[in-house]
């Protein structure tokens, strides 16, 4: 068996005494790599529902077919995608944490460099004091920022994997030790009547 790109990314990436640039710079690779492979596993899922909304039109006569081709698209490369998500999550869990102490290791500028950084938001952090990578990859989503220039949506390498492994978390939190989103006051949850006081 041939080694897949990723495989020897980890290759490189397990070696004794890496740096930790070359570290950052895998673990990038490593989890891009692993977001195309999502990517290609969802697009040929919804190519499979698209060939049943298709069918929609011919209903009652086609009801079989949708469901079964639904029940394909669901379970269409399943192993391989559940994999996938949990390795990219078990690498957005080490860079949360920073077990490896990459942020210390680069310092703010070299880190903002491997994380292709736009220089103005660079200094807006550096004024904010964000010096941790969870803060640059996940709370801040500055990873990339110089190639997206200002677009809403964030599609990093790292951020995914940070992303995955909140998402997991929440999951699997137990009842009752997160906050309740739809509870009064909370961001989903209905607002507060004003607090009034007299001046």
């Amino acid at each position: 068996m041939t080694p897949t790109p990723t495989m020897r990314l980890c290759d490189i990436a397990s070696k004794p005494g890496i740096s930790a640039s070359t570290q950052l710079i895998t673990t990038r690779r490593i989890c891009r790599n692993i977001s195309r492979n999502l990517d290609t596993v969802h697009s040929e899922r919804r190519a499979m529902r698209r060939q049943a909304g298709k069918l929609k039109a011919f209903l009652p006569f086609t009801r079989q077919a949708i469901a079964d081709l639904e029940q394909q698209a669901q379970a269409h490369r399943e192993d391989e995608r559940s994999k996938a998500v949990a390795a990219l999550a078990g690498f957005g869990q080490s860079l949360l944490f920073d077990h490896n102490g990459l942020a210390a290791a680069l310092g703010f500028e070299r880190m903002c460099d491997l994380l292709s950084v736009n220089t103005v938001e660079r200094e807006q952090a550096r004024r904010e004091g964000v010096t941790s990578l969870e803060d640059l990859v996940f709370a801040h989503a500055l990873e990339d920022s110089a190639e997206r220039r200002g677009q809403e949506w964030n599609d990093a390498p790292l951020f995914n994997a940070c992303h995955a492994a909140m998402a997991d978390f929440i999951r699997d939190c137990p009842d009752g030790v997160l906050p309740d989103p739809f509870a009064p006051g909370a961001p989903l949850g209905p607002k507060l009547p004003p607090k009034l006081r007299v001046v």
